[in-house]
């Protein structure tokens, strides 16, 4: 599986404006919804299943890092967006520092193995200090998607 296989490009930001966890989740949902991955009657429904999956645990990794996501009946296909905070959100990450960096997953409650491995291909690249690295100092959407095609094409 690819980046490209999931991620939508067109929901990318390098602005996130939002200060906080729900207002994160809220703000990247609306990017696909925005995007046309997902229905309008499925944006509510999506930012309480993340928010609820987040009170089980937070999906900040550390690192300046965090993979909210969810399964969700109804959503068409699994799909993710990136965005970038500039200012850092408290996101209830397990290193206590702020997250900079959010890959958001949506994916149908009816094909789980697709968000697995969707998660997998996210997990092991933000265990790459150069991604990270990158990814935060990113400025314009075309360096995160840059980003993206490189570790597709095993370049970072």
């Amino acid at each position: 599986m690819k980046f490209a296989d999931f991620i939508c490009f067109e929901a990318i930001s390098v602005k996130l404006k939002a200060k906080d966890r729900k207002g994160v989740v809220r703000e990247l949902a609306q990017g696909l919804l925005d995007a046309k991955q997902l229905g309008s009657d499925q944006l509510d429904g999506i930012v309480k299943a993340i928010l609820k999956r987040e009170k089980l645990g937070s999906t900040g990794m550390g690192h300046g890092i965090a993979i909210p996501h969810t399964k969700y009946p109804g959503v068409p296909q699994t799909t993710g967006t990136v965005a970038v905070s500039q200012g850092g959100v408290d996101f209830g990450s397990l290193d206590g520092e702020p997250v900079y960096v959010f890959f958001l997953l949506v994916s149908p409650s009816e094909t789980p193995d697709n968000h697995v491995r969707a998660l997998e291909k996210i997990a092991r690249l933000v265990r790459d200090g150069t991604f990270c690295r990158f990814a935060r100092q990113a400025k314009r959407i075309s360096e995160i998607k840059q980003l993206l095609v490189e570790a597709d094409d095993d370049l970072l």
